[in-house]
């Protein structure tokens, strides 16, 4: 079995700010750091650091070497990402004295993916492979299609949630990691309870990972429904926080881990990711995990 994560990779320009802006105010920011991100490259690297190996699929722009560099000195396998002309993807974030953090995203080169692309990828991996997908960058309909064609593992964290989600057949999902309002987004409930009630409804084949913030967390499959609480720590940077999460529970899985175990497991790491400053760099390696 081959883990293959087709998504982002981003510069984050990491702004700290007393509080987040409102619409009219102008605020001088306390400093400003550069990190290497994105939800996919975030997600491949938790599932590096979990102890999976993980190819990562993406295009850089003009600047993306040190995001190469990233990947490789964590581990990623980079064999499918290609440099192309033009900018980046990046964010713009503010994070506040509490650590919480809104995120300005400017797709760049990972809204720049061909079907010609996506095959010569895709070429390479075969049935009962798992693919993780997110949804910043573009043809996702079409990866989706075309991995289910290939009969692999379909993984996919709907966010952002936008309207390109609507061409995507979701019914072909094998497992869906999402917060509280992807949730409420994608099935129009609000409550917890009601949200994997509406998922089993629509998609009765997909698993669900629904991540409740200070809630902890919540599994549902075939076989009933598993909670997590928190571990409760003083958050410096939520950036990465459910990237974390999404890299260590797939890694649960693939280890072969009991529900329960794998969601706390999950749970340590994210914990630990939001202790800490910037995005990759606050992901923690398995063996301080397992030793928390």
């Amino acid at each position: 079995m081959k883990v293959l994560n087709f998504g982002s990779l981003n510069l984050d320009y990491v702004y700290q700010v007393e509080s987040i802006l409102i619409p009219g105010e102008t605020q001088a920011s306390k400093s400003r750091q550069t990190f290497c991100g994105g939800k996919g490259l975030n997600q491949s690297i938790a599932l590096a650091k979990a102890g999976i190996p993980v190819y990562h699929a993406g295009l850089i722009g003009e600047g993306g070497e040190q995001l190469l560099e990233v990947c490789r000195e964590n581990g990623v396998n980079t064999e499918f990402i290609k440099q192309i002309p033009g900018l980046c993807g990046h964010t713009v974030i503010q994070v506040d004295r509490n650590g919480q953090n809104c995120i300005l995203l400017f797709g760049g080169s990972n809204r720049s993916m061909s079907k010609e692309f996506v095959d010569s990828v895709l070429d390479s991996f075969e049935e009962g492979d798992i693919i993780l997908l997110q949804n910043e960058i573009n043809e996702l309909d079409y990866i989706i299609d075309r991995a289910y064609e290939k009969k692999m593992m379909i993984i996919l964290n709907p966010s952002p949630f936008d309207s390109a989600l609507e061409s995507c057949d979701l019914s072909k999902i094998s497992l869906f990691l999402m917060n509280e309002i992807e949730g409420f987004q994608i099935t129009g409930e609000k409550e917890p309870d009601k949200i994997l009630a509406k998922v089993k409804k629509l998609y009765p084949n997909a698993k669900v990972v629904l991540t409740l913030g200070g809630d902890g967390s919540v599994y549902q499959d075939e076989t009933g429904i598993y909670r997590q609480g928190i571990f409760k720590v003083k958050a410096v940077d939520t950036t990465a926080a459910g990237d974390t999460f999404t890299g260590y529970f797939i890694s649960s899985i693939i280890d072969g881990m009991p529900v329960q175990d794998g969601l706390k497991l999950a749970a340590k790491a994210s914990a630990i990711a939001v202790s800490r400053a910037g995005a990759t760099a606050s992901i923690p390696v398995r063996s301080e995990v397992v030793e928390k």
